[in-house]
């Protein structure tokens, strides 16, 4: 009985998962046929499948290549995700070792207002952060993509746990040895929670590449846009063709798996933590 039961629930995980992966396989088959085979598949199993001439693989990709700049987008998209990553584990990492370890006036009520932030969705603010950005005199500025991404309220609860598990004993053992603040946080605090390091780069490298609207608003120069930003213009440039489309899909997919599968020990150990702050 129970080995049905375990064979039942692992059919249904299976099911499951391929509910979720059955777009992404369409998308990447999709990109390595022509234009006309991915309409004469669409309704079999062949939708499924790339094209069996393998001299039709790369085709969709040379021609986008050929029509748009992709090297450019792909790498402000790369550059904006590397300095809002760097960024957000730096400044939401000192934020935290300071509501994790100092006294300060206010230290409580503060927090809590930052974590009332969590709450309020990104789009009721966003109107209030063009005001500041123009205001400062960066619209259409490379600064301006990723300024607003650095500061995260639950990064910096994130790093904060993590910050409130190492024993103060640590703390001051370093002190007596001439440590000052800084080389604590470097040296002691940041290699002591490398889960929290990596579920922070983590989510702020995925959040700046997926950023869409932020980039829209802010841009006006084509030069500088993110690949995301991009993909709508290649789909409204005339002539579309869908085989193109999955091909510049599948490209700005690619660096998402790839962070993912490499980070995902310490992702899944970072946000397992967030609650306890244990280790």
């Amino acid at each position: 009985m129970k080995g049905l039961i375990k064979t039942i629930k692992y059919a249904l995980l299976i099911l499951l998962a391929f509910f979720f992966i059955f777009p992404l396989i369409w998308m990447v088959s999709s990109s390595l046929k022509s234009e006309e085979n991915i309409y004469q598949d669409l309704n079999s199993i062949q939708a499924l499948l790339p094209s069996f001439q393998l001299a039709e693989w790369l085709n969709s990709y040379q021609q986008l290549f050929e029509r748009f700049d992709i090297f450019n987008y792909l790498f402000n998209s790369v550059l904006y995700a590397a300095i809002v990553t760097v960024g957000s584990i730096i400044i939401n990492g000192m934020a935290g070792y300071a509501f994790a370890k100092f006294s300060f006036f206010g230290k409580n009520l503060l927090f809590s207002l930052l974590l009332a932030m969590l709450i309020v969705p990104v789009e009721t603010i966003i109107i209030t952060q063009f005001t500041i950005i123009h205001n400062l005199g960066l619209v259409n500025s490379r600064l301006a993509v990723v300024l607003p991404l650095l500061a995260n309220a639950f990064f910096i609860y994130l790093f904060r746990n993590f910050f409130i598990a190492v024993p103060d004993s640590v703390i001051e053992s370093a002190k007596l040895e001439g440590a000052g603040n800084w080389k604590i946080f470097w040296r002691i605090m940041m290699p002591m929670s490398k889960p929290a390091v990596a579920t922070v780069g983590t989510l702020s490298f995925i959040a700046s590449w997926n950023d869409y609207i932020w980039p829209l608003m802010i841009l006006t120069d084509g030069e500088k846009f993110p690949l995301q930003v991009a993909i709508t213009n290649i789909n409204s440039t005339e002539p579309v063709f869908t085989n193109q489309i999955m091909a510049i899909l599948t490209i700005s997919t690619i660096p998402l798996i790839i962070v993912y599968i490499v980070a995902q020990k310490y992702l899944l150990q970072g946000l397992g933590s967030t609650g306890s702050g244990s280790k």
